[in-house]
């Protein structure tokens, strides 16, 4: 298989696991009903400021394995765009990160190994994100669609590439461009297994339905004509057909076969499935009935503006819900993003969006959820200052409704929560990191441990809880050594089938543990790193 290689690469190919693991601030929650409180709305909507690569990062131990559809628009690094990887760098976070990653190798970086450098960790902590029967599409153009293929290919696995979209993103020609307009971007497809993996049918429009007809009063309904021939050679296929009306019909066209035999042919007259035409004299055609066809139809990889919008669309939109709000340069149509959504994700599914923007993955995710009645789960990441006066505020707006007079859309009702980046949970000896706060440290044990949302437990202040019949202990004191030891077993009042325990040292024998179903792990030793 082709590898791409760039200045930078070895620096960058196991750099997530490097990657500190920081806690994630709640700053506050947001409601249709409520407004915007201190309090977490437990919706399991998220918008996150900060680095999407740090971000990322703190998502593993709750979701790990759990998205099901990821959509991203990364910068497509045209050489023209104001964004920190750009050939200028500017960023001192960027420069920062790029002298500290990749060292003095990094001033020698074109903007190509500068955005395959910023690409590839966020990639690998993606596709550890994404579940088993899960989706990432991400939406690029041809500045780095190649190289971004053959990252891809090493990261998710060249066999689970599905599809190149082609969306037509402009309504009409660009007479200033340079040698051709640029009519297109991409939505490369990626599955965690493409083998098994399928996307959704698509909902048929109402010029896809309005071609279904009953010219014959067909009691089951609507039908539109099939083919009764294809091509090849089929040896059962190439028979003379007398028609209702008496024409003979030698065969079929030249080089092609009846796709049934002929007492087939007559079985499906029989049943009224076959149309000869007005004056029953035509070559054969199968009746598709509407009512028995699939409940859609299979996606394709030419994505219309008509159907799933252009730019001019997207920033029409966003200018309509943040009318008094300087606005993102290029978002994308909300209808495109529904689009990606109703193929590969379901009503309890949860999207990862890591590259936000102006928000619009949440509005489409919303948008789904109020049409179909689903309870899809939305995460945004956005990195940069408008993190909160652009991506939140649309999504507020989103959720409270916008617009005037006639044009008024109405809320969608739901609910988020805002988080910014906290310190890392280890500190630089790989020490847990205190001023992080215990509940934090409790937390991130227990989704280690079990990938499941915690709940502090009152009155047990060791108790993380229990999961499939296994107690999860976390026996930690900031200021105390502990010790798991026959005293500390006497306040354990829990049933369990088995118990995890950890604390600083133990005094227990290894074969009373094993006797008792128990696991120790030192504290921070045996503490999971993502």
């Amino acid at each position: 298989m082709p590898t791409l290689h760039w200045i930078g690469k070895e620096k960058v190919v196991n750099h997530h696991l490097d990657v500190p693991y920081r806690v994630l601030n709640h700053e506050y929650g947001f409601s249709g009903k409520a407004g915007q409180t201190p309090t977490p709305t437990q919706s399991g909507n998220k918008i996150i400021h900060g680095d999407n690569l740090e971000a990322l990062k703190s998502l593993l131990p709750e979701y790990e394995g759990r998205i099901r559809c990821i959509y991203i628009d990364p910068p497509y690094n045209t050489g023209n765009e104001g964004w920190g990887y750009n050939d200028n760098v500017n960023d001192p976070k960027i420069k920062n990160w790029l002298a500290t990653v990749v060292g003095k190798e990094g001033e020698d970086l074109s903007r190509h190994d500068k955005w395959l450098c910023m690409m590839y960790p966020r990639l690998k902590l993606l596709h550890k994100l994404l579940a088993d029967d899960g989706a990432i599409f991400i939406s690029i153009d041809d500045s780095e669609q190649a190289n971004l293929k053959l990252m891809c290919d090493e990261i998710f696995g060249g066999g689970n590439f599905v599809a190149n979209i082609i969306w037509q993103k402009n309504y009409s020609p660009k007479n200033t461009a340079k040698h051709f307009s640029g009519d297109h971007d991409f939505i490369m497809v990626y599955a965690k297994n493409a083998e098994p993996w399928r996307p959704n049918l698509m909902s048929r429009n109402d010029e896809q339905i309005k071609r279904y007809k009953n010219p014959d009063n067909d009691k089951r309904g609507p039908w539109k004509p099939g083919d009764f021939s294809a091509r090849n050679f089929y040896s059962l296929g190439t028979y003379s057909i007398t028609t209702p009306g008496g024409r003979v019909i030698d065969g079929p066209p030249k080089g092609n076969y009846w796709r049934y035999s002929e007492e087939k042919l007559w079985e499906l007259h029989d049943d009224n499935r076959i149309y000869w035409g007005k004056d029953e004299n035509g070559v054969p055609a199968i009746k598709r009935f509407l009512s028995e066809v699939q409940g859609g139809i299979v996606p394709q990889t030419l994505w219309f503006y008509n159907d799933v919008g252009h730019t001019q669309d997207a920033k029409k939109e966003v200018n309509k819900v943040l009318h008094d709000v300087d606005t993102f340069p290029t978002p994308k149509p909300i209808k495109l993003v529904e689009r990606v959504l109703e193929l590969a994700s379901g009503k309890e599914s949860i999207i990862l969006d890591s590259f936000a923007g102006s928000g619009t993955t949440a509005h489409a995710v919303f948008n789904l959820n109020k049409q179909d009645g689903g309870n899809r789960k939305v995460i945004l990441i956005e990195m940069e200052d408008y993190a909160e006066t652009i991506t939140a505020e649309r999504v507020k707006r989103v959720i409270n409704g916008y617009g005037e007079g006639s044009k008024i859309v109405k809320g969608t009702e739901e609910a988020f929560d805002y988080y910014t980046l906290g310190e890392p949970l280890f500190d630089g000896d790989n020490y847990l990191n205190e001023s992080v706060g215990l509940e934090q440290i409790r937390e991130y044990v227990w989704y280690s441990e079990t990938r499941s949302p915690y709940q502090p437990i009152q009155d047990t202040p060791y108790l993380l809880g229990k999961k499939d019949e296994c107690a999860y202990y976390f026996y930690y004191e900031p200021e105390a050594l502990t010790v798991l030891d026959f005293d500390f077993l006497a306040t354990v009042n829990i049933k369990a089938d088995q118990y995890v325990i950890y604390a600083d040292n133990c005094l227990l024998t290894e074969d009373f543990m094993q006797a008792h179903n128990i696991i120790f792990k030192k504290i921070p030793r045996d503490i999971t790193r993502f």
